[in-house]
């Protein structure tokens, strides 16, 4: 482990929520849905909302938490502009590929019986086969669900070509799992370079990119090609983490007429809610210094 994650670890559950809390919309089902609809309204901007809530081994809590996603459902069911991101490790892998299948098939055909759109997250490289074998699976049944790849992983262009033969939306972002040197790139300037062909290689494919990112000039450069190519502006969209400072940025793209979809989640553990912030700050350090600027007004 580095210096810098092992400092972060370190760092007590209420400094981490007066840094970061900006990045979760609150406790409970009822803040997720608050939040997509005020930003909705106030900036026309889409959501995907998420239960934090990763690891999860006994089938208790498992069943707690699919109960929460079907919940989520009916909650969200008639805002077309929300989505709901959903993760392997809360729905049973740790138990068996086939319990966490199920679970899956569940919120998935029940979010299809009102077109409502399902994504299954990436996780670290130990979960990317069984994550894919899952989605294929499903995909074949329903095409209400998309899945998450990462451009920091050699192996993910070649599993764009083997997807599936159905067009899917695919939430393409670096990732924020360290992965070792000989399986994934190490250096952020090349997953972004290989984020911009992986958009492309999407689109060759028939594929619906969610491009995920907050750096402003892969932003843009990927804006560029997207005109200079004529796609259609419904055939992709533009992704981030509630809590980024990237208002204007996103209100320019909402006013082209692209869609804007914000992460927005929500816990019902504070532990989880801890969790994730620090895998954010992790990730990026500088999001202490972006949050006091909002916090302060600087």
């Amino acid at each position: 482990m580095d210096l810098k994650r092992a400092i972060i670890d370190l760092m007590p559950g209420p400094l981490v929520r007066t840094f970061a809390a900006p990045y979760i919309s609150g406790k409970g089902i009822a803040s997720g849905v608050t939040k997509a609809d005020e930003l909705h309204a106030k900036l026309g901007i889409s959501s995907t909302v998420d239960l934090l809530a990763e690891e999860v081994f006994s089938r208790e809590d498992v069943e707690a938490t699919v109960q929460v996603y079907l919940r989520m459902v009916e909650a969200l069911k008639d805002r077309p502009f929300a989505s709901i991101s959903l993760k392997p490790t809360s729905l049973g892998i740790n138990e068996s590929e086939e319990y966490c299948q199920a679970n899956l098939r569940r919120i998935v055909s029940a979010a299809a019986v009102h077109g409502m759109h399902i994504t299954l997250d990436m996780e670290d490289r130990h979960f990317t086969d069984v994550t894919l074998r899952m989605f294929k699976a499903i995909r074949d049944e329903f095409d209400n669900f998309g899945i998450v790849l990462q451009s920091r992983l050699f192996r993910t262009a070649e599993d764009i070509k083997n997807l599936h033969a159905k067009r899917c939306k695919v939430r393409i972002c670096i990732g924020i799992y360290k992965e070792p040197a000989d399986v994934a790139l190490q250096e952020k300037p090349d997953m972004k370079d290989r984020l911009f062909e992986l958009v492309q290689l999407l689109l060759e494919h028939g594929h619906y990119p969610e491009i995920a990112t907050h750096d402003e000039p892969l932003v843009r450069r990927c804006m560029a090609y997207l005109d200079q190519q004529g796609v259609a502006k419904d055939a992709y969209e533009f992704q981030m983490l509630l809590g980024v400072p990237r208002t204007e940025l996103q209100q320019e793209i909402v006013k082209r007429g692209q869609i804007v979809r914000l992460y927005v989640p929500f816990a019902e553990d504070w532990k989880y809610a801890v969790h994730y912030l620090k895998r954010r700050l992790a990730a990026n350090p500088a999001m202490a210094l972006m949050v006091m600027k909002n916090m302060f007004g600087s």
